[in-house]
């Protein structure tokens, strides 16, 4: 008991095998759906994609010509959001008759601009089912039909799929599993899939709607100023009774590269402490939770080598990298990179606390060019630099 790391090795030792024994094994990869390949092309005259779009050149080509390879009669609307790069264009190109393309109007007060660009976009759809795409998304073929089976199937309002990331060069080998094993932990699926359950997400890449579903839940008007607007809307959708799904794919995909540091700083960033409702005290209850998970058990193992501390961290990190190794897997990365989860878990909680500190300084978000206020403080929505 001389040891002072033994308390806290025991703590993370059992904070993790109650992570391994959490119902529904949130850290696990069971709840999929992959494309349907139909035999012959499908008729998907009752869907209407919707792409909100700023500055989305190098993506947006790819992303609606696999719209345009899922069936016959999907039709797509793309709301260039002010884009200064010919987005607009390129989306009118790759996509020819089945696109229309919106030009964006300004931002009113008190929207962001995503959300405010999919306002415009679903305005404008007639069918009975909606698909949100972000604009670097790629799909394979059959995946509109595969979501529209899925939500007939649960008799669903809403259907979602976690794209598969990209995760070129160290940082995305990093940092980008772990961001999906986070997200897992805190919306486990298994209870965002159940009715009964309050839980409640979304991945905003890929949300498949039942129209009426939406308007029952207000639609996107109350929802303006959210800043993790995904996971509003789902909350909002459940809310009606309807119930929702959210499941990991192999075939939607982000285009977007995640290279640099900088590229992961700024997404995680830009809604970490709004994942907190702007609570110091859920930040420094965050902040112990991490650095239990995260720092005890390596210190352990060199404070207390061949002791019972040492022992304990060894008993953490090893449950850590179980609760992980699904994601590694589905990533087809080694299990080796369970032992950079600690270093992972402590860069996210920076970028927590960078969150934080932005928020303190009255800036709520910051995306594509627009900075966002916290209530109270002036926001812009103009291009920064």
């Amino acid at each position: 008991m001389g040891n002072p790391f033994l308390l806290f090795a025991a703590l993370a030792a059992g904070l993790w095998l109650v992570v391994l024994g959490l119902p529904g094994r949130p850290w696990g990869t069971r709840e999929r759906l992959e494309a349907r390949w139909p035999s012959d092309r499908c008729d998907l005259g009752d869907v209407t994609a919707v792409i909100p779009a700023r500055d989305e050149a190098p993506y947006i080509g790819r992303a609606v010509a696999s719209l345009t390879r899922q069936g016959e009669g999907l039709s797509v609307v793309v709301v260039d959001d002010g884009s200064r790069d010919g987005t607009g264009e390129t989306a009118a190109s790759a996509g020819g008759e089945a696109v229309t393309v919106v030009p964006g109007k300004p931002l009113p007060e008190g929207w962001l601009g995503k959300v405010w660009a999919l306002e415009q976009g679903v305005s404008r759809v007639a069918t009975p089912y909606v698909l949100l795409m972000d604009a670097d998304i790629e799909m394979d073929p059959g995946t509109v039909a595969a979501l529209r089976d899925r939500l007939e199937e649960k008799g669903a309002g809403l259907v979602s799929l976690m794209a598969v990331l990209r995760t070129e060069g160290s940082w995305g080998k990093l940092l980008i599993p772990p961001f999906i094993f986070f997200f897992k932990l805190l919306y486990p699926f298994a209870r965002v899939n159940r009715p009964d359950s309050r839980v409640a997400a979304a991945a905003g890449g890929c949300v498949f709607l039942d129209r009426r579903a939406l308007a029952e839940s207000g639609g996107l008007a109350p929802m303006a100023g959210a800043v993790i607007d995904d996971c509003t809307l789902a909350r909002r959708v459940k809310a009606t009774g309807r119930p929702i799904w959210l499941g990991l794919t192999r075939s939607v995909r982000s285009l977007r590269p995640y290279r640099r540091l900088g590229d992961i700083w700024g997404m995680v960033e830009r809604t970490a402490f709004t994942q907190l409702g702007y609570s110091t005290a859920l930040l420094g209850l965050t902040t112990l939770a991490m650095v239990l998970a995260f720092w005890v058990p390596p210190l352990a193992l060199v404070m207390g080598p061949g002791g019972w501390a040492g022992l304990l961290g060894a008993a953490a990190w090893g449950a850590m990298a179980l609760a992980y190794a699904p994601t590694l897997g589905f990533y087809g990365q080694s299990r080796w990179w369970s032992l950079s989860l600690p270093l992972a878990g402590t860069l996210y909680l920076a970028m927590t606390w960078a969150s934080a500190w932005r928020y303190w300084r009255g800036v709520r978000s910051r995306w594509k060019g627009r900075s966002y206020g916290r209530p109270g403080a002036a926001s812009s929505s103009g291009r920064e630099g």
